[in-house]
């Protein structure tokens, strides 16, 4: 063994066992394990990009992504390096439709072809422990098997191929590339097949090298190499493109500039190769398991899967849990995923997740798989840190670092253009930033202000709060945390005016929110830009209160942003001029902004019960349509409310209808934030906190209270804990680490079935009366929430009869009145009445009939028919 192949193996060794003591795990298990999660097929994925969504298997390590294909005559595995960018203008986005848009491509495909067609036996599986997919069939007799992973230490997809029968493994090995944008030279020698490739947008160029070590022959044949009589077969394959994460990437203008003089990747990718060879794919393999593990063990969910369920397909147990079955198994598997396809595609030192993570297929990725700032990029982050993985969020930071230089020449944009008054004098504010939606590893597009406005960048600011307040990492708050948190906080200030004592954001937009499009979603529809929406309110206060918290934010007074306003309906507005919900804009539309407040923001909880009460009837009215990340937003967003069934409900809508059989998240097409935004939903329903709180099973869903348990997640102020239930109450808990004890919420075990119904309001007299609850001697509290105020007013606590007047407000002094009305029980009733005119009430029911549905334009586009309501609704 040469020199590099020693010190190469002593490496991983040493990372092996350095990252098994880590997770608290001896051993490095066979390839035998039986996976405690999984996911398993019966049939290989079609060979296509139907297959390739659908039913591929995704393995990655950050550096690079694969998707195992399983075939049995020609087994494909489609690579994927996130710094390969094809064609585009540096102001368009790559879009499904087949227009040539920028968008991230894929390197091309490894094809290892055999000489049989058919097979007995088959089975094919990711096993989600180990960070392995495997494939196992039996042709005449021989036992066939695959087993694929990626390595993050070593930076290398790595194989093994074996037969049964001594001498009966024969395949050849070649690469296939695609044509657009780029040229391709392919060179097999030996045992290595050498492919590089130039890109034509930004001048990359991939160096990719296939080796085969194995105990049959190996010869090289053109542009492939074929390998006969052997028994086993490893393969390894390592690429390296000539792309550098530097500013320079970001603000030269020439896109054939910004990797001009870097260093041709060739030698990296041949060093790569040959230092996995000589280590050997048993130690790969074993360094491999435990660095993964290292991070994956960290946290596990218990909620009460089976054996007979781990037995079944992924296939067969989502067909029956669309029917109505329940299935723990595949409710822990999903929550898994998310966590697995983070650490496969998000590591230290490597590019962030993109859209789509790390894996491609074809020329180039639906919505060019960029850096959507707008709130998908920010929900890949979401489980991070709630799931004890802070390290994969470093690759952002170092990515979000490199590109702020870039970003505070937005921001002077920005403000120069809609906010000149407020442009900083030269030589202040160094650490301004912000950017427009569209981000890719080259470029900027954009600004904030067509639709989103300028508080997108609050989106971001808040990963970076959550990564101090759930780790309290010294080191990443002074590189950074703060100049992240100062920053935007310093541009948001100055994106704002005071109009009558409001701070406002002076151009303003809530996301993606169109009008316009009652008949047709194109031509016609606009953005509809205003001032102050709530969308740009709540993320200036977030990010204003996070940067004074955490950064140490000076040089403003006190600045009024309200950032939540009620309106007639008893929603949190969406627009300041919105009365009823539903006035301006999409009825249902995919976007949730206007509760940004609550998730990811904080502003908005339980503790703020009026808040909290409107943001449960805004998310009603809003509706269980979703596209996939929009439907895992609005989980989140029950769970945060505290609202446990209603959070479950949309967790099997997200299993049954918006995951492809590999349970990758369906937008359509594949969008990764979807599967990210699960794991965190889930995370919230089990575990929230506060600094110096934390709340267990804040909102456990009624089919999982009768037993569970989790370990390992992460509570704000540095908490890791652990939990477990039965019949809806803690039966053990422990929290550990941080500093201090905190404050620890249990759930609140009363039962909320049946309770006080029907609130009318007397308005002559303002007497308020109900329905009662169906329970013997109740005893009522009526609460009022007036003016946007975040809590509610008791007004009179022990009635026992059902009617109430109050002597202390009435109409028209106030715009809208929300009465709640709570029993011994907890069960309550809530309506809100408004000094809104008869006329004023049958303009918006006329205004709502007119809503028409939209003609289909795209599958993401919901049918916008508003719901039938009536005078009695809003009285």
């Amino acid at each position: 063994m040469n020199r590099l192949g020693k010190n190469m193996k002593r490496v991983l060794v040493a990372a092996a066992a350095a990252a098994a003591t880590f997770a608290g795990a001896a051993d490095v298990r066979a390839s035998s394990f039986a996976p405690r999660h999984a996911l398993k097929f019966d049939r290989p994925a079609e060979d296509s990009h139907a297959g390739w969504e659908n039913e591929s298997l995704p393995i990655g390590c950050g550096w690079f992504g694969a998707s195992v294909f399983g075939g049995v005559a020609s087994e494909r595995i489609e690579f994927t390096d996130n710094t390969l960018l094809v064609g585009g203008n540096l102001d368009g986005i790559g879009r499904s439709s087949g227009r040539r848009g920028m968008g991230l491509t894929s390197a091309g495909c490894l094809r290892i072809d055999f000489p049989f067609g058919t097979a007995d036996g088959y089975t094919r599986s990711l096993s989600l422990d180990e960070a392995l997919a495997e494939v196992d069939f039996t042709v005449d007799g021989v036992r066939y098997t695959r087993e694929f992973f990626a390595s993050y230490p070593a930076r290398v997809l790595a194989g093994r191929l074996t037969a049964s029968k001594p001498g009966s493994l024969s395949f050849a090995v070649r690469f296939d590339t695609y044509k657009f944008d780029r040229t391709a030279e392919k060179r097999a020698s030996g045992r290595t097949l050498d492919v590089d490739q130039r890109f034509g947008k930004f001048a990359v160029r991939h160096a990719l090298r296939v080796l085969i070590d194995t105990d049959g022959t190996v010869t090289a044949d053109g542009e492939s190499l074929k390998v006969t009589g052997a028994t086993r077969a490893d393969v390894f394959l390592a690429g390296k493109s000539n792309y550098r994460l530097e500013p320079r990437v970001f603000l030269e203008p020439d896109p054939l500039g910004k990797l001009a003089g870097n260093p041709e990747p060739r030698p990296e990718a041949e060093r790569l190769a040959a230092a996995a060879a000589a280590a050997g794919y048993d130690a790969l393999k074993a360094a491999h398991i435990a660095d993964y593990r290292a991070l994956y063990d960290r946290v596990s969910l218990d909620l009460g899967g089976t054996d007979a369920e781990r037995k079944r397909t992924t296939l067969e147990l989502k067909a029956a849990y669309a029917k109505g079955e329940e299935s723990a198994y595949l409710e822990e598997v999903l929550f898994q995923f998310g966590r697995y396809l983070l650490i496969a595609s998000s590591r230290p030192g490597t590019m962030p997740a993109n859209l789509q993570g790390t894996w491609a297929c074809g020329e180039r990725s639906p919505w060019g798989s960029g850096y959507w700032h707008n709130i998908n990029v920010q929900m890949n982050y979401w489980p991070a840190f709630s799931c004890n993985l802070a390290e994969c969020f470093e690759a952002y930071a170092a990515f979000h670092e490199a590109l702020r230089p870039a970003a505070r020449k937005i921001a002077l944009s920005f403000l120069e253009k809609h906010v000149p008054e407020n442009v900083p004098e030269d030589g202040e504010s160094p650490d301004l930033w912000v950017t427009g939606c569209v981000v890719y590893p080259y470029a900027l597009q954009g600004m904030p202000g067509g639709n989103s406005g300028p508080g997108m960048g609050g989106l971001t600011g808040k990963m970076f709060a959550d990564w101090w307040d759930y780790t309290q990492d010294k080191a990443a708050l002074e590189r950074y945390i703060r100049p992240a948190l100062n920053g935007l906080a310093d541009f948001l200030v100055r994106t704002t005016r005071n109009y009558d004592g409001l701070n406002l954001a002076v151009l303003s937009a809530s996301p993606e929110m169109l009008v316009n499009v009652e008949r047709n979603v194109y031509p016609g529809a606009v953005a509809y830009q205003t001032v102050g929406c709530a969308f740009d309110q709540q993320m200036i206060a977030e990010s204003v209160d996070d940067a004074r918290r955490i950064g140490g934010f000076k040089g403003i007074g006190a600045m009024n942003f309200d950032p939540v306003q009620i309106g007639r309906s008893g929603q949190i507005k969406e627009y300041r001029e919105e009365n009823y919900y539903g006035e301006i804009g999409m009825y249902h539309h995919r976007h949730v902004s206007q509760l940004v407040g609550l998730m990811p923001g904080l502003m908005i909880s339980p503790l703020t019960p009026a808040w909290c009460d409107a943001a449960r009837l805004t998310l009603r009215e809003r509706g269980d349509w979703a596209t996939g990340w929009a439907l895992a937003h609005r989980l989140c967003l029950w769970a945060r409310s505290g609202s446990g069934d209603d959070a479950y409900r949309l967790y099997r809508t997200l299993i049954a209808e918006k995951t492809y059989a590999n349970l990758w998240d369906s937008h359509p097409p594949f969008q990764i934030d979807g599967n990210f935004g699960a794991t965190a939903g889930v995370a919230e329903m089990l575990l929230q906190s506060r600094l110096g709180e934390v709340r267990l099973l804040p909102a456990l869903p009624r089919a999982w209270s009768r037993k569970g348990s989790f370990r390992g997640l992460r509570a704000r102020g540095g908490y890791e804990v652990d939990c477990e239930w039965q019949d809806g109450k803690v039966v053990r808990f422990d929290v550990r680490g941080g500093a201090g004890r905190p404050k620890i919420v249990l759930p609140d075990a009363r039962g909320c079935a049946k309770g006080p119904a029907k609130l009318r309001l007397e308005r002559a007299s303002m007497t308020l009366s109900w329905e009662p609850s169906p329970q013997d001697g109740a005893v009522y509290t009526v609460l009022r929430n007036t003016q946007s105020l975040p809590e509610y007013v008791t007004l009179a606590t022990g009635l026992k009869s059902c009617l109430f007047t109050d002597k202390t407000a009435s109409f028209p002094q106030e715009d809208y009145i929300t009465y709640k009305v709570v029993d011994g029980s907890g069960a309550f009733a809530i309506k809100t009445f408004s000094r809104a005119t008869r006329l004023e009430k049958q303009r918006y029911l006329n205004f709502l009939r007119s809503k028409g549905a939209v003609e289909p334009g795209a599958p993401w586009i919901p049918n916008t028919k508003a719901p039938e309501k009536s005078l009695e609704e809003l009285e």
